[in-house]
């Protein structure tokens, strides 16, 4: 619920701004907020990581100009990152196009960065890493539908990650606005921080597929030894008839040495 205080900000509600979706919407404004940043293309630029920690800071007792009750924050943020993947996976079921063709640069190293994950760690773990990954944790969900991860195992995995994300990360802006006094003053510049510790990720994928000779498919194990099982493995490289072939022109060859 918003206090008076924040009640100016309502008219100028900026979606790129945490503390602006906040004290404009509350709680609802991070279940909106998560549901297309997770769920619909267009959302990739929503700043998920930062409105959820903002989010977890304004539900401690203190001069906030916002409140927010943490129980309902949470709630917030678990149904929209839950509903928002669940959506975007049906989305992708209507074809691969959908996010492989976007002119957006961004949704395009989006959708590279998701299709290594799910090559290499296998579907189960590479789901729930996506969500700590911006823009991978809107383009791998459509990902995953295009791709036909079953829904039992991608249903089973986005609920893990979507917990743990949305709510750990509340949890721990929740924690330090307990621990640090007056944590208003330094909002701003622990949204800065988190918007740069969120891209890490992307940044140490980059140097280790520059720094591998042939990228992701270097004949490293597939992503069935990964945590997805024996469902995860993904096998989007053909095998033509020339696996075959040399087995099939020994046969011969062998065959007339033992006549001879």
């Amino acid at each position: 619920m918003l206090s008076q205080g924040g009640a100016h900000l309502v008219a100028a509600l900026n979606p790129l701004s945490s503390t602006s979706l906040l004290a404009s919407l509350g709680a609802l404004g991070v279940f909106l907020a998560l549901f297309a940043e997770t769920g619909l293309l267009i959302g990739f630029f929503l700043p998920g990581d930062s409105l959820l920690f903002t989010a977890g800071l304004l539900c401690t007792s203190g001069s906030h100009s916002v409140h927010l009750s943490l129980p309902v924050v949470i709630l917030a943020a678990i149904g929209g990152a839950l509903l928002g993947a669940e959506t975007g996976y049906y989305i992708g079921r209507g074809g691969r196009p959908l996010v492989s063709h976007s002119r957006n640069r961004f949704l395009r190293q989006g959708t590279e960065r998701s299709g290594q994950l799910l090559e290499r760690y296998g579907y189960g773990k590479a789901i729930v890493l996506g969500r700590f990954i911006p823009v991978v944790r809107t383009v791998l969900n459509p990902m995953a539908g295009a791709l036909d991860v079953p829904v039992r195992t991608f249903t089973i995995w986005q609920v893990i990650g979507g917990i743990i994300w949305s709510a750990g990360v509340t949890l721990a802006g929740y924690a330090l606005g307990s621990t640090i006094p007056s944590i208003d003053t330094y909002l701003l510049p622990i949204i800065a921080v988190i918007v740069i510790v969120s891209l890490i990720p992307i940044g140490l994928e980059l140097l280790r597929s520059r720094r591998e000779p042939g990228g992701p498919d270097t004949g490293n194990p597939g992503p069935g030894h990964g945590a997805g099982g024996g469902e995860g493995r993904i096998s989007n490289t053909p095998r033509g008839p020339e696996n075959g072939e040399t087995g099939r022109d020994d046969r011969p060859h062998a065959a007339a040495g033992q006549a001879e």
